[in-house]
């Protein structure tokens, strides 16, 4: 520890920032010892900011505890049995150990780490649905070598009682959503950044992930066959430089290296690396960790370590780099929007959820619209149930003509006058909508482009990531539409088999409340088409909340080249403006949703 020790002391010597510093005294005695801490401050006459490290020392976890009640896999342990088993809840009459016991030590990390190895993510309580998720997908996988960094004492306590290994960072962050590029987003890309200086010099190999993804497959042996590389990062890469497993051709990415994915071996380069990264980060609060990290490794890129690996020199000419495929450890663009594992016929190890545009929620949305999050059984358990229903598309609106602003806009809209309809008879029958796939023939990016990003393997028309997904595993009626008056088709709810009825359309708001309230036990109602499946609300006031409320459930496509502003509203309600045309707002007045 005393390295480390060192470490935080030059670091404060040089305009520290964040966190109290407190430096530990072990005062021992024959019988016991105990630590003593104080704070010290930098010794400089500028204004200085402090670090904490009160999460730096710590006894293992508690040993007491009892299975959980849960449907969550609990893998064997394949080190001490002192160890509970992740996912092992303490027992609820057991005491919660004091905080200091949570510190980070080395005993620590060498009681959890398997093979030298040691994987950890890190974040607040409001992240704690997704670090559940990514606990769940490692120890599915049978991984067990993990732990979670809390930066609040609430996730601390949380953690803790559902058997999760967790440490205490000291950082007393926020339990909100910071939201990305707040000052407190900045903060907490430091702390990522000391975590990294703290267990390199306990001599560990650290997987170190971002809470916002998910472990598809186990990724250990694919990063024990390059033990020669210092580091191997992720990138934000989308044109596709290799189409298999090896790692990423270094000489054509030209996107930056992300951080949210990297694993480090304690070398003398890499610890020079993190050591003058975070000095970098404290010396100047506007430096983002990612641009930061990316500035110091590209001083130098190159020479090729050998001929086969894909590892090459950077930053120093010392530290050897290697990029992890972007086909299979997969950014939000290559995995929804190009599919490149399953274009290139590969198997994904993990989701990162970048390249998306709803903040946190759109996180949240993504990895449940692959059916890799984590949510407890009442998610799935609406009340009213679901109502869902199958879109119709022409072949002409996916596949006619050319992909361009025009054809783009007519799929989606044509698509958006369903869902509209779907909303106002699920808001009717008191039901939660199952929203539909949905079509694009344009991509969507932060900055003007052609439609599908050169060079990229995008395939147009794709399915586009969508905000709201549910699975349902419950009793389902099937809904098909039928002409008034035609054999079997009437307003009643005798159907003509079971789990199939035939309704007329253009039903009105008091005809869809009596048919459908005899089917309020059943969980999921499914249209076969919402062509003219409602009539309109009789209630005017009820209709106009509704039109204000899905007005603002769209956003934006982004964005046109050549023109400023580009990007162009969705507008929900196109249809009752005559030549509504797909065009960005012209002056500065009309940028603005078309509320």
């Amino acid at each position: 520890m005393r390295g480390w020790r060192n470490a935080v002391q030059e670091t404060a010597a040089s305009k520290p920032l964040f966190l109290t510093i407190y430096a530990t005294v072990i005062l021992g005695t024959v019988v016991s010892s105990f630590y003593v801490f104080s704070a010290i401050y930098s010794p400089t006459a500028s204004p200085t900011r402090s670090i904490s490290s009160s999460w730096l020392l710590a006894p293992p976890l508690s040993q007491n505890g009892v299975s959980l009640s849960s449907n969550i896999s609990q893998p064997s342990q394949h080190r001490s049995n002192k160890l509970r088993p992740i996912w092992e809840a303490p027992s609820r009459t057991s005491k919660m150990p004091r905080l200091k016991s949570f510190r980070l030590t080395k005993e620590l990390v060498a009681q959890r780490a398997k093979d030298n190895v040691i994987i950890v993510t890190f974040g607040n309580f409001a992240f704690m649905d997704f670090i559940l998720t990514w606990v769940k997908h490692l120890t599915d996988l049978g991984v067990s070598n993990l732990l979670v960094g809390a930066m609040d004492t609430k996730l601390l306590n949380a953690l803790y009682w559902k058997g999760i290994p967790v440490f205490d960072m000291g950082s007393h962050i926020s339990t909100d959503d910071v939201g990305w590029g707040s000052p407190i987003f900045h903060k907490m890309g430091r702390q990522k950044v000391l975590l990294i200086n703290a267990i390199l010099p306990f001599g560990f190999e650290l997987l170190m992930c971002d809470t916002d993804m998910v472990w598809l497959k186990n990724p250990l042996p694919y990063l024990a066959r390059y033990p020669d590389a210092d580091i191997l990062t992720s990138s934000d890469q989308v044109v596709p430089t290799v189409v298999d497993d090896r790692l990423a051709d270094w000489k054509q990415v030209g996107a930056a290296y992300n951080i949210g994915i990297f694993h480090w071996r304690p070398t003398p380069p890499a610890k020079k690396l993190a050591k003058e990264w975070i000095d970098m980060l404290l010396a100047d609060d506007r430096i983002w960790d990612q641009n930061g990290f990316n500035e110091l490794v590209r001083r130098q890129t190159g020479p090729a370590f050998d001929d086969e690996s894909g590892i090459f020199y950077s930053y120093d000419g010392n530290l050897k780099l290697g990029i992890l495929p972007e086909s299979i450890f997969c950014s939000g663009h290559t995995y929804f929007v190009q599919a490149l594992h399953q274009q290139f016929r590969l198997q994904p190890y993990a989701l990162h959820t970048t390249f998306q545009y709803a903040g946190t929620e759109g996180k949240r949305h993504r990895l449940r619209e692959a059916m890799v999050f984590f949510d407890p059984p009442e998610y799935y358990d609406a009340p009213g149930g679901f109502l869902s229903f199958r879109p119709s598309i022409s072949k002409s609106l996916l596949l006619d003509g050319e992909h361009n602003l025009e054809s783009h806009f007519s799929l989606i809209n044509y698509q958006m006058r369903q869902i509209r309809s779907a909303l106002a008879l699920a808001s009717v029958l008191n039901r939660t909508l199952v929203m539909p796939p949905l079509w694009c023939r344009l991509d969507r990016l932060w900055f003007p482009h052609p439609g599908a990003l050169l060079g990229s393997m995008t395939r147009q028309p794709f399915l586009c990531p969508l905000d709201h997904v549910f699975e349902v595993r419950e009793s389902w009626l099937d809904v098909q539409l039928c002409q008034e008056g035609t054999e079997d088709c009437h307003a009643s709810s005798n159907t003509s088999r079971p789990g199939l009825l035939r309704f007329p359309k253009r039903s009105s708001e008091e005809t869809l409340k009596k048919v459908f309230s005899s089917f309020k036990d059943v969980k999921v109602i499914q249209f076969s088409s919402m062509q003219d499946a409602f009539l309109g609300f009789t209630d005017k006031t009820r209709e106009e909340k509704f039109r204000k409320r899905v007005k603002q459930y769209v956003g934006i496509w982004c964005c046109v080249e050549n023109h400023i502003p580009g990007h162009i509203y969705y507008d929900m309600y196109w249809d009752e403006k005559p030549g509504w045309k797909p065009v960005p707002p012209k002056t500065p007045e009309d940028d603005h949703p078309p509320f």
